[in-house]
């Protein structure tokens, strides 16, 4: 019973500790994940000869954080001029609401529309597209602090074995420990190099898609649709829903709209369900529930942050929980088949 009580409140100050200093926090988790999508990408890099002969570490760590950072000011830039060009065009879309409304009344004739108009009347398209966009800002809002942590991250590298071999007396403690690590490491690096590539992957083909129908500010949605595929399961849904229902407000039509949510809905099931299991098999060994269930609770800890990063740290925590006796049953709940 004793166990228990510090149990709960082990976890209680855990969870204090995650809401209360989430704004250092986050810009840490980030700059870590920076480390991992940049070894991934190094690891790529040296499985060239050419880059594992003659190119140092540092120097592919250095052009690393340089894309990152020029990649992010040209993004952050695009995506002012695209809301602000959405924005600019309000008036029009709010003719097409009342068209949409109209029309809709017209075919279906019902008395339940007519709450549905005062809705869309009301509707602020430009304060939802204003929040959107500082959803994305706030992302990368703190990406000085970022880039600081994960250029720290890298320089603890050299001296980070000498650390564990002084911090285990025994040699079997230092190989478990080592053994832990790597597989996270893996896990992690894994995990997080090809979401990108596959992310980019969606972005890339929804741009090209909503750009040949016609849809305003392509690469605004087409970034939203990279971003949101981090995000687990309900990800690819918003992902889809969202520049469909764009489509409706700016063309004023229920043809576009539905060749956009078919078109969309196909590429997002085919990437989430074909290419992506193909590209990354079940390395990550995690039950379908439990990554609804940690979708959830990392979203109300940590927002869109904790959603994006719900899966890298629900693997971390099934990799450290396999490896004691007291903690391997929770390791067996979390992961898909059972076997860890």
């Amino acid at each position: 019973m004793k166990k228990f009580a510090y149990l709960v409140i082990g976890l209680g100050g855990l969870l204090a500790l995650l809401i209360l200093a989430k704004s250092i926090i986050i810009p840490f988790v980030y700059g870590l994940v920076l480390w991992f999508l940049g070894r991934y990408f190094k690891n790529l890099a040296y499985k060239i000869p050419f880059f594992k002969k003659y190119v140092p570490s540092w120097l592919v760590s250095s052009v690393v954080f340089i894309f990152t950072v020029f990649t992010i000011s040209v993004l952050v830039g695009i995506i002012n001029a695209n809301v602000e060009t959405l924005i600019d065009s309000y008036e029009s879309y709010q003719n097409n609401i009342n068209s949409i409304v109209t029309k809709t009344n017209e075919t279906f004739n019902v008395d339940v529309y007519q709450n549905l108009t005062k809705r869309l009347e009301d509707f602020e398209f430009s304060s939802l597209l204003q929040t959107i966009a500082n959803s994305i800002s706030g992302i990368f809002g703190d990406i000085v602090m970022v880039l600081l942590y994960a250029i720290f991250i890298v320089s603890e590298e050299t001296s980070f074995g000498n650390k564990l071999k002084k911090l285990f007396s025994s040699t079997e403690e230092l190989e478990n420990a080592t053994t832990i690590l790597q597989k996270i490491n893996k896990s992690i690096s894994d995990y997080i190099g090809l979401k990108t590539l596959v992310s980019l992957l969606t972005g890339l083909i929804g741009y090209i898609f909503l750009a040949i129908m016609g849809v305003d500010a392509p690469f605004f949605w087409a970034l939203l649709m990279f971003l949101l595929n981090y995000i687990p399961t309900i990800g690819s849904l918003i992902a889809t829903i969202f520049p469909a229902l764009f489509s409706l407000i700016q063309f004023g039509e229920f043809t576009p709209f539905l060749i956009i949510l078919i078109g969309l809905g196909i590429l997002e099931w085919f990437i989430g369900n074909v290419l992506e299991p193909k590209i990354m098999g079940d390395s990550l060994n995690i039950s379908p529930l439990v990554t609804i269930i940690a979708l959830v609770v990392w979203g109300q800890i940590w927002g869109i942050t904790g959603m994006l990063l719900s899966v890298p740290i629900t693997v971390v925590m099934i990799i450290i929980c396999a490896q004691f006796k007291s903690t391997k049953a929770f390791a067996i709940l979390l992961s898909k088949n059972g076997e860890i």
